[in-house]
């Protein structure tokens, strides 16, 4: 296989694996099953929940499997990106990935584990779990953003960058775009926040809270309400970005983004009230993990498609 297509695949599968690794992770937290493996890496001393619930443990299997199924897909990011910085030390042109930033994301993934150790270890303090949630869509960005670059490099399918054909303020439109993922940045920590404190039940009510159009900020109410705030602030800008995108004079690719952007958005909203009105079922509060993971996947598309042609990761 030539050594191009090889650091894609490798790319791809370390991207599909880090997607269900955040998302598991959340529905591992919210089926409250984030303890039942209280030593780290094994599981009462062994590999396996079935090892544990063996030598009469008290473990609850079913919940500790959950937990210990995210642990294994977590090593196997691990052991994927260092592939891919081995890979990428080879010193053939041209270079596919750079080393630097190919290393920097194992550096980023044994981050990311050290913090899942301390989330057992520190019984779910809610600044770890937040953390530990960051360094995980910060490994999925990442993973994205190389994703996108070795597609460029290879065809012009999805395009290298953007092509401004005669005016469209491209500068302006790309400008937009880093504000729109800074507010989603920001909004999704905010979102952590909300979960790890198992806020979520603060307002359950929609549009008020508590029958309240302004609860204030005490407690859990008011960490759901900065959340809600924080939501609204970030879907004007997002929906900006995406239209300023679109009335630019661009390649496919970012009007394609622009959509993706638009259509993440809606669904995600569309998440974040039923799961309100339902009363917040697990299904719909993990679906709500996962989409802010592809809003955020959709938003980064469209900071890679309006960089000019040829940066890549």
């Amino acid at each position: 296989m030539p050594r191009a297509k090889l650091l894609r695949s490798l790319a791809i599968a370390a991207f599909l694996v880090c997607f269900t690794v955040v998302v598991l992770g959340a529905y591992v937290r919210l089926s409250a099953a984030g303890l039942s493996c209280p030593d780290w890496p094994g599981c009462y001393g062994h590999f396996s929940p079935a090892g544990a619930a063996a030598s009469d443990t008290g473990v609850e299997v079913g919940k500790a499997w959950k937990e210990m199924v995210h642990r294994y897909l977590a090593a196997t990011l691990g052991i994927l990106l260092i592939v891919i910085a081995a890979l990428a030390l080879q010193k053939r042109t041209p270079r596919i990935v750079a080393p630097g930033y190919a290393w920097g994301l194992v550096a980023l993934v044994v981050t990311q584990g050290i913090f899942g150790m301390l989330t057992v270890t520190r019984q779910l303090d809610p600044a770890i779990v937040t953390t530990h949630l960051l360094f995980g869509l910060s490994t999925l960005s990442l993973l994205w953003w190389l994703v996108l670059s070795t597609r460029g490099r290879r065809s012009g399918v999805w395009g290298s960058g953007a092509s401004f054909a005669g005016g469209g303020d491209p500068a302006g439109a790309r400008a937009l775009a880093t504000v729109a993922f800074v507010m989603l940045a920001v909004q999704i920590v905010l979102g952590g926040w909300t979960s790890s404190h198992y806020a979520a039940t603060g307002c359950p009510d929609f549009p008020t809270c508590q029958g309240r159009w302004w609860p204030g900020f005490e407690g859990n109410p008011g960490i759901h309400f900065l959340h809600r705030l924080g939501a609204l602030a970030t879907t004007l800008v997002l929906a900006w970005a995406a239209a300023r995108a679109l009335r630019s004079r661009t390649g496919g690719f970012a009007h394609r983004a622009a959509l993706a952007v638009l259509a993440a958005l809606g669904l995600q909203l569309v998440i974040g009230v039923t799961m309100v009105v339902k009363g917040f079922p697990l299904w719909l509060a993990t679906a709500h993990n996962a989409g802010a993971a592809l809003l955020l996947l959709a938003v980064i598309a469209l900071n890679r498609a309006l960089r000019p042609n040829g940066r890549t990761a």
